[in-house]
């Protein structure tokens, strides 16, 4: 089985505190979207205390051309992926001339040669990497980058496989669009950027977590409820308010589903890795799981503190797991994003 040796995360240059985007939100909507007063609460409503940004707040009120935004989404990806797998090599105790597999997940820029292209080049990393640059999976993008990392270092017992995952979501705000979608998509979103590394079976290792199981699900004709509508300005936002109804009427069934296969059941899985969305999206998973305790608590707490950073935040939550301390026994990583789809990877986790 192959098993996670890091995960790393990193720290954006700019903190900033939910308050202060809901000030700054509420001066750029009120003259043009009659509806802003009624709903400013959302700001509140998401409990987010500070979200991430890769540039101070004042550049997201500026006129900002759909061509710099993506070119500073390029800019400030390879600057901060290069980061990340620095700090995640290091802790998995590899060398980066060793890694056989690179994956790169995003759905927040546009780069042809892709940013794993960049970061081979930048890094000087083996030219002879397999590049899997995976575009379009939003929310769902990391725990699936997981499940195809799983796949290559299974197919390969030797396979170092690196997977870097970067949303710079704050770049894609359209600073002239007055619509209710982009209000409450500016209500949540943040930037975030992590590498993982995963080694195949030949590697002797100590790694405490191994990943024994994926499962990847399209949901049929459920397409407007998550993504983008790509404009000349750049990413309109569109999300639906069914989601959390969605996953109600959904989650439960799938997960019970997919740990059958495995043998188990809801009540085995002691860590549970969760990408937040929002608060309505976890209260929809508390409710639909009906698991006892704050079984969420790693990630509200992730959530609170950087937003919801859409594919990287569920490996910050993991991240936060490693750091510190989880219980004995299986972990589930979930995720749901447009397609509207949902991903799962089923982990064992030892002490």
């Amino acid at each position: 089985m192959p098993s996670i040796a890091s995960v790393s995360g990193v720290s954006l240059p700019y903190k900033v505190k939910q308050q202060d985007v809901k000030a700054q939100a509420r001066a750029l909507f009120v003259e043009h979207f009659p509806q802003v007063d009624r709903l400013m609460p959302a700001f509140d409503n998401t409990e987010i205390v500070t979200r991430n940004f890769c540039k101070p707040i004042t550049y997201y009120a500026e006129s900002n051309t759909f061509e710099q935004r993506n070119d500073d989404y390029i800019t400030n990806a390879l600057e901060y992926s290069i980061r990340a797998i620095e700090d995640a090599v290091a802790k998995a105790g590899v060398n980066k001339e060793g890694i056989t597999d690179l994956i790169f997940v995003s759905t927040t820029g546009l780069a042809t040669p892709s940013i794993d292209a960049l970061i081979i080049n930048k890094m000087r990393l083996n030219p002879h990497i397999n590049r899997i640059p995976v575009w379009g999976l939003g929310c769902g993008g990391g725990v699936s980058g997981m499940a195809k990392a799983n796949t290559l270092a299974k197919a390969n017992p030797d396979a170092v496989v690196l997977l870097v995952a970067v949303e710079l979501c704050s770049l894609t705000l359209i600073k002239n669009d007055y619509s209710k979608s982009n209000f409450i998509g500016s209500s949540l979103f943040s930037d975030g950027i992590a590498a993982v590394i995963v080694k195949g079976d030949n590697h002797k290792t100590e790694e405490k977590i191994r990943i024994l199981a994926a499962s990847s699900k399209l949901y049929y004709d459920s397409l407007e409820v998550m993504g983008w509508d790509f404009k000349d300005t750049g990413f309109k936002v569109l999300f639906s308010k069914d989601i959390p109804t969605f996953i109600h009427e959904n989650i439960r069934s799938d997960i019970d589903a997919f740990l059958a296969k495995q043998n188990l059941e809801l009540g085995d899985i002691k860590n549970f890795v969760f990408h937040p969305g929002g608060k309505k999206v976890l209260d929809a998973y508390a409710d639909a799981l009906q698991v006892e305790g704050d079984f969420l608590h790693n990630t509200r707490q992730v959530m609170n503190e950087n937003g919801n950073m859409s594919s990287v935040t569920a490996l910050y939550v993991l991240e936060k797991f490693m750091a510190e301390g989880y219980e004995d026994g299986y972990g589930l990583m979930l995720a749901m994003g447009p397609g509207f789809s949902s991903e799962m990877v089923l982990l064992d986790m030892k002490n």
